[in-house]
């Protein structure tokens, strides 16, 4: 009588268990100091059911940095290429796709610097982000506002450092009970507001000389 073939019996949401542990424990500790064994014990699983997902560290690694990079970036590119709403309208839609990312992720920013400093061919690899800005309408329209006056290169790393510096710094900026951190997301909330305002304040400074 023939062996019965045994059936491996895979729990549907492990695959994201494991990126999930595995997201949060390289967010912590960096890539470099965490094992495969901690993930596997953030997930609740076993090491060989670690191994069957994802063959090694670097494999899972990889695939959280692409998937927090898509993340990052899901929504920009149409916001930019939109040829129907004016350069204030875009910074706008911008700065609120971004607070209300980062107020669900606020390690994301960090986590991707850091990683991608300790490796830059992990972000060339896998995403042309400064072509991208480059050939958006968006930048088009700076190009047009400014004359050229100066390249837009510095008014989008202006814009992305008051969006997402308060995220890197959240640790020095808010503390760690409940109404700090309700008064930190009111703050962010309020930047929806205040950042096309901050930006448009440039613009006129730069067509103004």
């Amino acid at each position: 009588m023939a062996e019965k073939e045994t059936v491996l019996k895979i729990e549907p949401s492990t695959e994201e268990k494991i990126k999930e542990a595995a997201t949060k424990l390289f967010i912590e500790k960096g890539f470099a100091a965490t094992r495969t064994r901690d993930i596997a014990t953030e997930a609740g699983i076993n090491l060989a059911l670690l191994n069957y997902y994802f063959r090694s560290k670097e494999k899972l690694f990889e695939v959280v940095m692409t998937e927090s990079l898509a993340l990052f970036l899901r929504g920009l590119e149409e916001i930019l290429n939109d040829v129907n709403t004016v350069l204030k309208d875009k910074i706008a839609g911008v700065a609120s796709h971004y607070i209300d990312l980062l107020k669900k992720h606020p390690d994301l920013p960090l986590f991707i610097l850091t990683e991608i400093k300790a490796n830059p061919s992990r972000l060339e690899a896998d995403l042309s982000i400064q072509e991208m800005l480059k050939e958006s309408n968006f930048y088009k329209q700076l190009e047009a506002t400014t004359n050229k006056k100066i390249a837009p290169m510095h008014l989008i790393m202006n814009m992305l450092g008051i969006l997402v510096f308060p995220f890197v710094g959240s640790p020095v900026l808010r503390g760690e009970d409940e109404q700090s951190k309700t008064e930190f997301d009111q703050l962010m909330e309020e930047r929806k507001y205040w950042i096309p305002i901050w930006m448009e304040a440039m613009l006129k400074t730069i067509t103004s000389k």
